[in-house]
């Protein structure tokens, strides 16, 4: 778990979630453990985030008002922007994991948040 946990201070993470009780466990539990992160509650938000900082990961949620993650993440790609992309969602769906998939995203996880599946997930990017 401690290994886990130093490859994720190693990471520049920009999370996209509109969901405040999960924002709030985030922001959280990435702040003790000292994690440079981002939130953003659309993929509006985080176009501009990408467009000031340098960032190595993007956790987003699908699902979200303004503009969702698939119109998020299809912009990131379309700027040929490769960063390590995982998708956190309520959807179980097969359609939405292969676009997520085309979309060249590496992890899938399904909520409810589970902060050791994503601790999981993040290990599996980095080895």
């Amino acid at each position: 778990m401690l290994d886990k946990i130093k490859k994720l201070k190693e990471l520049k993470i920009l999370f996209v979630e509109d969901e405040s009780d999960i924002t709030d466990v985030i922001s959280d539990t990435l702040s003790k453990l000292d994690v440079e992160f981002h939130i953003c509650i659309n993929g509006k938000e985080a176009l501009e985030i990408l467009k000031n900082h340098e960032i190595s990961l993007i956790v987003t949620d699908i699902n979200m008002s303004v503009m969702n993650g698939i119109e998020f993440l299809k912009i990131v790609r379309n700027g040929n922007n490769h960063v390590d992309c995982i998708v956190m969602t309520a959807y179980t769906e097969d359609k939405y994991k292969q676009i997520a998939k085309d979309l060249g995203v590496q992890e899938y996880i399904t909520k409810p948040f589970n902060f050791t599946e994503f601790l999981d997930s993040i290990d599996r990017l980095i080895n």
